[in-house]
C-alpha cells in the first residue's frame, strides 16, 4: 500500500470542518498543530505593531494514494481555498515508507477496494 502526506494550512475557525470532511472522504485521522503563522501575497494587517491576522492551524493527513486527490479537493472546497485569498493552502507529498499504521491499513484496504 502506498501513501501520500497531505499538508494543510487552514484558518483555525475552519479546522474542525476540514478534518471532518477529510475523514468522510477516507482519511483515518489527522494531526493538527495549532497557532501557526504565515504570510501570503498580501502582508498581514497590524494595529500599533500587533498582528490582526487570525491564527492558522496545520493539519497533516497520511492517506492512501488512491484517496489522496479526492481528499485534497474536498479540503480545498470546505476551506474555501480557491474562493477567498488567504484562507489556506494544501498540498500532497509522496511517502516512501511509514510505520505504526497497522490498524489503519486494515481499514484502508476495505475502503480502497470499494473505490477501485
Amino acid at each position: 500500500m502506498h501513501f501520500k502526506l497531505l499538508v494543510t494550512f487552514i484558518d483555525d475557525a475552519k479546522t474542525d470542518a476540514v478534518v471532518e470532511a477529510a475523514k468522510q472522504c477516507g482519511a483515518t485521522g489527522a494531526t493538527v498543530i495549532t497557532s501557526a503563522r504565515g504570510e501570503g501575497l498580501k502582508g498581514s494587517k497590524t494595529f500599533f505593531g500587533l498582528d490582526l491576522e487570525s491564527q492558522r492551524d496545520v493539519a497533516i493527513f497520511l492517506v492512501e494514494e488512491h484517496l489522496a486527490r479526492d481528499i485534497l479537493e474536498t479540503i480545498a472546497e470546505v476551506g474555501n481555498f480557491d474562493a477567498e485569498p488567504g484562507t489556506g493552502i494544501a498540498f500532497q507529498l509522496d511517502v516512501e515508507d511509514a510505520v505504526g499504521i497497522t490498524q489503519q491499513v486494515a481499514r484502508l484496504q476495505e475502503v480502497v477496494e470499494e473505490e477501485i
